[in-house]
């Protein structure tokens, strides 16, 4: 026959407002007894209730490492509660504390009634589950036993409080985002002997476990969130706040490199040069990691002890005396670098001196800004007073990490080094992300890749602990994988003290595992992965938002985003490894992924970048990914243009556009220059305006216009043009009608007494540099960029840039030769040739038009019915007209030519490709030394700005 038993436990006394039912106390838990102890439903304070999964234990437990639940329990009794056995070895009491809030309460005791000692350990409430998410050991490392289950993934490893190494902690969800999240924990016991994560129960021998539960709503995050972040794993009723509200102990939050170093070594003090060196060492951590927020010094064990000094005496009696030493603190700080003491507790032997005294004391003497506890994992009023009476803002600093009760009394401690190889997941971070946490790494032992990895994808700093001699070879190489995650906790520091913090969201594959860090205005995801062969595609789901976008902030680029079976995930890169390196502590790639507010504008036309940002207080660009070793080009908010070649030399490949506010970083963009792109370099010049078109030039009307080009061989890349296909306007401008002739450059020469520095086929076509009779009205032949320049700027007037010169010749309509509408239609001015007539055919019909390339050149003006609508005659088939526009690629720079030549090889298609040519056509003109420029094909004409038309 069923028995139901209805269990009431009362919920919290109050609720917060701002808590929604994801707060909801458990108000009834219904059993049934029937076989074994099963839940069979969970009520709610407003008097719903949700039933249970089938078969749901109220918990699970080790019993001599064979795995028992209460669905096994035997001799089932009511009284006050609930009794029952295990194993014909253990008798359990179930007590329930019906005074307890919020949620509920139940004290389990454990009894050993057998002959022989017993082993006990795991006890998970709710039991373990394929279905649940669950905490409890595995294997039988003696420290670090502890591991996350959940669904679908293979367990991690964690770190729990020091306190806390037997917890058991399970949730799973119940219907429609509402779950239950459970906590078990080990309390009192008599007759046995505790370990850290078992308990052997000698016969008659009893341990207390205390199990806690209650509602949550939302991912199994949320349960987790409840009891380790906002229950504080029941350790503290209402959590004291008051030192992590004080806003001159909050700088250390933002603190993610530390050194400790003891003061006999080196790098602190030359012995034979008799000088300290600190300065020295601190100065090339900036090259490599961004330098050191914080470095602590040691001058007292292991060498404390060795005569009655105490440990303020080794102090004082450091080279120098206090003064010296005052003036060491102040340099680092004057370098960015915080000063920190240690204090020894433990130091009673040696010559008395009241300990608050001294250390307060020290610091007054020092300036020191934090005090390193050794051998504490908590600090004290006392300690912190002493402190606050000489200055504010000093820190103190833990060597274990703080458990959760005495969180409220420091606000900083360390991931020790006891376990060399860490936990991959720190749920310390999780119980308190304000508090400032630093895993301890030394870097004799082994390469440590994967401790500053592991550092980074928990969100928190690095403490170097130098004490053990030694400088590896391989240690600048690792100090700059320090220096890329270091960077990026410094400039999102705010999202890693953000209490939102959300561990091991869902991801696509296993062994690729994380970490979600949002903020107001910005989110931040850290990745480590485990997969040797490196991973490229989707990994974790995204929101997309309206002016917001993605980066990939380890590798600097703008994110792809992927859609998944109708929702947005994140598409990432991360880094292969050697296989070797797995089981070591050098195993790891990490990753990065920001979402950041679309601030910065930054726009990337050929070689010139445009940028602009309204607000936040500095824009930096680099070249290529962000580095301490690199400096960055900065600017101020507003609006800026810069030409890269003039600004980065010939680098190729990404820039890298940031926004800050301090240090912190608003926005970031990823623009890219191809290798090999060609850019352009030369700036468009300006003339004095005329109002009418000077004699021997014609106006070119403003107007609106569509750049579109062809080109010849690309084996060299032509340069892309960002407007090429869209609508742009045309300012007015004038013109000249020829190309400049043999005779207008005389002119020049005799006004000028122009001569080249280097004269090789200047004019070659000249007689000694003496114009031959008949050859005035020629184009100009055998001249450089330069010599052209120079003759522009003595006649007021500059050469054209491509898209002015290929306006001008195709006029609005984007006509293809001066001579044909860009419709196909016939220009009116020549109705005798049909719209029927082809370009090959026009170019065979005869030489009205313009030169057909037969090798002869042509006095300018030879060929009036190729004029276009403007006016211009010989745009086509006389000389390769120069553009304004100088390009350079990184390897080779050129000139942008237009309009094809008299000239037309035939006899191979690997020829330049001349006679006339479109006037959408464009041919680059290579640059080597003016001797090899010069040739007899290229020319050139001028333009003139004109005063806009009222």
């Amino acid at each position: 026959m069923l028995e139901n038993i209805s269990l009431v436990f009362l919920s919290c006394l109050f609720t917060l407002l701002s808590i929604s039912i994801n707060a909801q106390s458990l108000e009834k838990i219904s059993f049934d007894i029937n076989q074994g102890i099963s839940i069979s439903s969970f009520q709610h304070k407003d008097g719903n209730s949700t039933r249970s999964k089938t078969g749901l234990p109220l918990f699970s437990l080790l019993i001599d490492e064979e795995e028992v639940n209460t669905l096994m329990a035997v001799g089932i009794e009511k009284r006050k509660g609930l009794s029952f056995q295990l194993f014909e070895k253990i008798e359990v009491s179930c007590k329930f504390v019906t005074d307890f809030n919020p949620g509920f309460k139940a004290e389990v005791i454990f009894r050993n009634i057998s002959n022989d000692t017993v082993s006990m350990a795991n006890v998970v409430p709710f039991g373990q589950s394929p279905g649940h998410t669950y905490i409890t050991g595995k294997g039988d490392h003696w420290l670090s036993r502890t591991h996350l289950f959940r669904p679908g993934y293979q367990p991690v490893n964690v770190i729990v409080p020091d306190n806390a190494w037997e917890l058991g902690y399970s949730s799973f969800e119940l219907k429609d985002g509402l779950g239950v999240c459970a906590l078990a924990r080990r309390t009192q016991s008599e007759n046995t002997q505790h370990k850290r994560f078992e308990t052997l129960l000698y016969p008659g021998g009893t341990v207390t476990y205390d199990l806690y539960a209650d509602f949550y709503q939302g991912s199994w995050q949320e349960g987790l969130r409840r009891i380790f972040q906002e229950r504080h794993l029941y350790q503290v009723e209402a959590f004291d706040n008051t030192l992590f509200e004080r806003e001159d102990l909050k700088w250390i939050r933002d603190q993610y490199v530390v050194h400790l170093i003891m003061s006999w070594d080196h790098l602190f003090y030359d012995r034979e040069e008799q000088t300290y060196t600190l300065s020295d060492f601190i100065r090339r951590g900036k090259a490599l990691y961004g330098g050191d927020d914080i470095i602590g010094i040691w001058p007292t064990w292991p060498a404390l002890g060795l005569d009655q000094r105490n440990q303020w005496d080794m102090f004082r009696d450091l080279p120098g005396g206090m003064e010296k030493l005052r003036a060491v603190a102040d340099s680092c700080r004057a370098m960015g670098t915080k000063f920190f003491i240690c204090y020894n507790p433990w130091d009673e032997s040696t010559r008395s001196e009241d300990h608050l005294e001294g250390m307060e004391d020290l610091i007054r003497q020092t300036g020191a800004d934090g005090v390193v506890l050794d051998t504490k994992g908590e600090s004290s009023k006392e300690l912190q007073e002493a402190a606050d009476r000489v200055k504010p803002g000093v820190i103190m600093y833990s060597e274990g990490m703080a458990v959760p009760k005495n969180m409220q009394g420091i606000v900083s401690g360390r991931v020790h080094n006891a376990l060399y190889y860490p936990p991959m997941l720190n749920l310390n971070k999780f119980i308190k992300p304000e508090f400032a946490v630093f895993r301890v790494a030394e870097l004799t032992f082994d390469r440590i890749r994967r401790e500053y990895a592991l550092s980074f994808f928990n969100g928190y700093g690095t403490e170097l602990n130098i004490f053990r001699p030694g400088r590896p070879e391989w240690i600048e190489e690792d100090y700059r994988f320090l220096g890329r995650t270091a960077r990026i906790l410094r400039e999102n520091s705010a999202n890693f003290n953000n209490n939102r913090y959300t561990p091991l969201v869902e991801t696509l594959k296993d062994s690729l595992y994380v970490n979600f860090w949002p903020a107001e205005n910005k989110r931040v995801y850290t990745i480590f992965s485990l997969v040797p062969q490196g991973f490229q595609g989707p990994l974790f789901p995204i929101k997309m938002k309206q002016g917001f976008h993605y980066i990939d902030a380890w590798n600097h680029e703008e994110l792809e985003v992927d859609t998944v079976a109708g929702n947005y995930y994140a598409s990432v890169s991360l880094d292969a490894f050697n296989q070797q390196w797995l089981g070591t502590n050098n195993e790891g790639a990490v990753g990065a992924v920001l979402q950041l507010p679309e601030i910065l504008s930054v726009h990337l036309e050929g070689d010139q970048l445009s940028v602009s940002a309204n607000r936040g207080e500095e824009i930096r660009i680099w070249a290529g990914t962000p580095d301490y070793e690199k400096t960055p080009v900065t600017f101020s908010i507003g609006q800026h243009t810069l030409r890269l070649l003039d600004t980065f030399g010939k680098f190729e490949g990404k820039f890298v556009v940031q926004l800050f506010e301090g240090k912190e970083l608003l926005d970031e963009r990823i623009v890219k220059i191809d290798p090999g792109t060609a850019r352009l370099t030369s700036l468009p010049g300006t003339t004095r305006e005329a109002k009418r078109a000077p004699k021997g030039m014609v106006e070119i009307p403003g107007g609106p216009f569509v750049w579109k080009v062809t080109q010849g061989d690309e084996f060299i890349p032509y340069p892309p043009h960002p407007e090429n296909g869209k609508s742009q306007t045309v300012k007015r401008f004038f013109m000249d009608k020829y190309p400049v002739t043999n005779g207008q450059f005389e002119k020049f020469l005799d006004a000028t007494g122009y001569l080249p520095e280097d004269t090789v086929n200047f004019l070659k076509h000249w007689k000694n540099r003496q114009l031959p009779p008949g050859l005035e009205d020629h184009p100009v032949t055998y001249v450089t960029y330069e010599d052209a320049l120079a003759y522009a700027q003595w006649a007021g007037k500059r050469l054209p840039t491509e898209w002015e010169w290929q306006y001008a010749a195709q006029t609005p309509d984007q006509r293809p030769w001066p001579w044909i509408e860009g419709t196909g239609k016939v220009s009116r001015s020549e109705q005798y040739v049909t719209n029927t007539l082809t370009v090959s055919k026009i170019q065979g019909l005869d030489s009205v038009y313009c030169d057909v390339g037969d090798g002869t050149l042509d006095p300018v003006g030879a060929h009036p019915k190729g004029a276009n609508p403007y006016g211009l005659q010989d745009l086509v088939g006389s000389v390769w007209q120069m553009t304004h526009d100088l390009y350079d690629n990184g390897s080779y720079q050129f000139v942008m030519l237009k309009g094809g030549s008299y000239y037309k090889p035939e006899a191979s298609w690997w020829y330049v490709q001349g006679g006339p040519r479109e006037l959408h056509y464009r041919q680059q003109w290579l640059r080597v030394s003016p001797g090899f420029e010069r040739n007899a094909t290229v020319g050139f004409r001028c333009v003139k700005d004109a005063t806009p038309k009222r």
